[in-house]
C-alpha cells in the first residue's frame, strides 16, 4: 500500500471574538484509525445547505476577502452583531466541516468490521469530510458497488435519506400525501421519483415555469409555481384532491409554511359537513428542514387550531425510526444510487478553490440547479 502523508489538508471555519469569520485550510496531523475505525481517502464531497450553516453561518458573505494562514488560502468575512449572538457558542473554535462524502478506505483498525472495508469504495457520514482524509467509525461507512463513481457515492446520505425520511414520516404520522416546497432541488427531484414509484401523491411547489418543466420532465404529476396569481387556489385544490396534509419546507423564512397550512385548512373545510368556529379537525403538519431564507417565518393564522409547525432533522429522525427502518432506507439508496438517488453537480472544485472568495459567494447563493462538489 502507498505510504500515507504525515499531514491531512482540512477546511476549517472559525468565528473570531472581534466579529470576523474565517474559512481556511490547514495541514493537520494525519489521523490513525482505532480498532473500530477506518481511514478514508476522500474523493468527492458535496456542499449541502446544511454544510453552509457551519461554513459561513451568519457571516456577511458579501464582505468576504482573501486571507492567508500559514501560507494556505482562506477567506475572512464580517459577522453582524446579531450573527455574533447567534454564533456565540462557537467563538474561538476552529471547526472542521463536511457532512458526507465518498472515498476509498486506505487503512483500517483491527476489528473485523473495519478490516472488511479495507480497499473498498465507501460513502460516509459524520462531519469533518472537507479534507483529504477522514478517520471515522466503520459503521459510519456504507460500502458501495464496485465501480461506483465518486460523484455518485458522494451524496448517498443527506439528500437520499432525507427524502426517504419524509416518506417514512408521512407513513408514521398517518398521512396519505406530501406537499414539498423548493421542490426543484436535487432532494426534491429524488422525492418526485420516490413518490412516483411508490404511488404517493406529491404536491411540488417551485418558483418558476422552468422549474415546473424540469419536474414534469422527470414524472411529477402536480407542480405549482408559487409566483402565479392563482397559486393559493391551485394549492388548495391539489391538497383537496390528494389528501396531502403534511408538508416539508426547506426555505424556513417567509410565508410558504403559512401558505401550506392555510391551503391545507381550506382543503379540509371543503370536506366538512358542518361549521366549527375552531376550524377543521383535520391535523395539518408542516416541518421546516432548512434555512434557505434566514428571515422570520411568517404565519397568517387562517388555519384553525388543529395544526403543527416543527423542525425536521435527519439524525433525530433516524434515531426515532429505529435500525430496521434505517437499514431499509440505506439498502434502497445503495440499490438505486445511479437512478432515483443520482445527484447532479454544476461545478467541481478543489479544497483550495472552495475557499476562494468568488467561489464562496457563488455556492452560498444556493441557486436552484447549482450544486458544488469538492474534490479534495
Amino acid at each position: 500500500m502507498t505510504e500515507l502523508p504525515t499531514t491531512n489538508r482540512t477546511m476549517l471555519t472559525e468565528v473570531k471574538p472581534e466579529g470576523v469569520l474565517e474559512l481556511y485550510l490547514a495541514d493537520l496531523p494525519m489521523p490513525q484509525p482505532k480498532d473500530h475505525e477506518v481511514l478514508v481517502k476522500v474523493l468527492a464531497t458535496p456542499i449541502n445547505p446544511s454544510d453552509l450553516g457551519l461554513m459561513v453561518g451568519a457571516a456577511d458573505v458579501a464582505s468576504a476577502r482573501a486571507i492567508k494562514r500559514d501560507g494556505l488560502p482562506g477567506a475572512a468575512m464580517d459577522v453582524p452583531e446579531a450573527g455574533m449572538r447567534f454564533m456565540a457558542s462557537r467563538v474561538g473554535q476552529a471547526m472542521p466541516i463536511g457532512n458526507e462524502g465518498c472515498g476509498i478506505v486506505v487503512a483500517a483498525g483491527a476489528s473485523e468490521a473495519a478490516q472488511a472495508l479495507l480497499g473498498k469504495t465507501v460513502a460516509m457520514i459524520g462531519g469533518e469530510i472537507y479534507a483529504q482524509y477522514r478517520c471515522l467509525a466503520a459503521m459510519a461507512c456504507m460500502p458501495l458497488p464496485d465501480g461506483t463513481a465518486p460523484e455518485d457515492g458522494a451524496s448517498c446520505f443527506v439528500n437520499p435519506l432525507t427524502s426517504l425520511g419524509f416518506v417514512e414520516t408521512m407513513k408514521l404520522e398517518g398521512y396519505k400525501g406530501i406537499v414539498h416546497a423548493a421542490a426543484a432541488s436535487n432532494l426534491g427531484q429524488m422525492l418526485v421519483k420516490i413518490c412516483k414509484a411508490d404511488g404517493i401523491p406529491l404536491v411540488n411547489i417551485v418558483r418558476s415555469q422552468a422549474q415546473v418543466d424540469l419536474l414534469k420532465c422527470i414524472g411529477a404529476d402536480i407542480v405549482l409555481d408559487s409566483t402565479s396569481d392563482d397559486f393559493a387556489e391551485r394549492l388548495t385544490q391539489a391538497i383537496y384532491e390528494t389528501g396531502a396534509f403534511i408538508g416539508f419546507d426547506p426555505i424556513g423564512g417567509g410565508k410558504i409554511s403559512g401558505q401550506m397550512l392555510a391551503a391545507m385548512e381550506a382543503a379540509a373545510v371543503r370536506r366538512m359537513t358542518s361549521y366549527s368556529r375552531y376550524g377543521s379537525d383535520q391535523m395539518k403538519q408542516v416541518y421546516i428542514y432548512g434555512a434557505l431564507d434566514v428571515g422570520p417565518t411568517i404565519l397568517n393564522r387562517s388555519f384553525g387550531l388543529t395544526w403543527g409547525l416543527g423542525g425536521w432533522l435527519l439524525t433525530p429522525f433516524m434515531a426515532k425510526a429505529g435500525a430496521e427502518v434505517v437499514g431499509r432506507m440505506r439498502a434502497r439508496v445503495a440499490a438505486e444510487l445511479t437512478t432515483t438517488f443520482k445527484s447532479h453537480y454544476s461545478h467541481e472544485v478543489s479544497l483550495e478553490q472552495a475557499v476562494d472568495v468568488a467561489t464562496i459567494q457563488a455556492y452560498n447563493a444556493k441557486k436552484t440547479g447549482e450544486k458544488y462538489l469538492i474534490r479534495p
